[in-house]
């Protein structure tokens, strides 16, 4: 894997990342196989990410919302657990392989794509509110229980350095609209360049135990690419 050098690494974190047991920051970052501990709190994210998150966590408590954080980092595993479940069901309701995929890409990604491998980005909920089943439903930010933390986020979150991901825009191509899902920009918009220049979904071996991998052909990982990794808020690009 090509190392970014030692100057970068202080200019995108501020810190030395062998705090975290990592020696330098390198594409396995992008990729999810570079692990994260979780904080006192228990979510994981990058120190920068993490102490914006907090003054905007205690802005929002100023306001009477309850900002909670329901998923942060992500490992390559665990994403490729979600795929290979969401896979298996989808196809023992009767979807075909393809069907399958196509389904689950309109939330999911494939493991080693997906932005919370990168310790920026957020899923974010009200903590003070009640909400039976999933929490991480349209229907909770728009006339329900988080409607006023979504609101708030609208208004508030670019002054902490994070926007939303997954936009409600018809023309926007990818994943389907995520109210809860924000990105620590100042980081983000670099990994997403250095990914951009790497050509690392293209570069991503095929596992051997990742779900309907026959599928995921290089036509597939085009459009794949273009509009799921790059169908995000224009604001995330450089």
């Amino acid at each position: 894997m090509k190392k970014i050098n030692s100057l970068l690494i202080v200019l995108l974190f501020g810190y030395n990342l062998s705090a975290q047991n990592t020696s330098a920051f390198d594409t396995d970052l992008l990729l999810g196989k570079t692990a994260l501990f979780p904080s006192a709190e228990g979510f994981s994210l990058l120190p920068k990410a993490a102490i914006a998150f907090k003054k905007m966590q205690t802005a929002a408590k100023r306001d009477s919302i309850d900002l909670k954080i329901v998923s942060s980092f992500r490992s390559y595993e665990t994403q490729k657990r979600i795929w290979n479940r969401k896979y298996q069901r989808f196809t023992e309701e009767g979807l075909t392989g393809p069907e399958a995929i196509a389904k689950i890409i309109e939330y999911s990604t494939l493991p080693g794509t997906s932005r919370h491998h990168w310790g920026t980005d957020i899923d974010l909920i009200d903590g003070s509110k009640e909400v039976a089943g999933d929490v991480l439903l349209e229907e909770h930010f728009h006339h329900g229980a988080y409607q006023k933390l979504s609101l708030w986020l609208q208004k508030n979150a670019v002054h902490y350095g994070f926007d939303i991901v997954y936009t409600k825009d018809s023309l926007r191509k990818g994943f389907l609209y995520e109210p809860w899902h924000y990105s620590y920009m100042p980081l983000a918009k670099q990994f997403l360049n250095t990914y951009q220049a790497e050509e690392l979904i293209f570069t991503i071996a095929q596992d051997s135990t990742l779900l309907g991998k026959e599928f995921i052909t290089p036509e597939f990982m085009q459009t794949y690419y273009r509009e799921n990794v790059l169908g995000i808020n224009p604001e995330l690009k450089q």
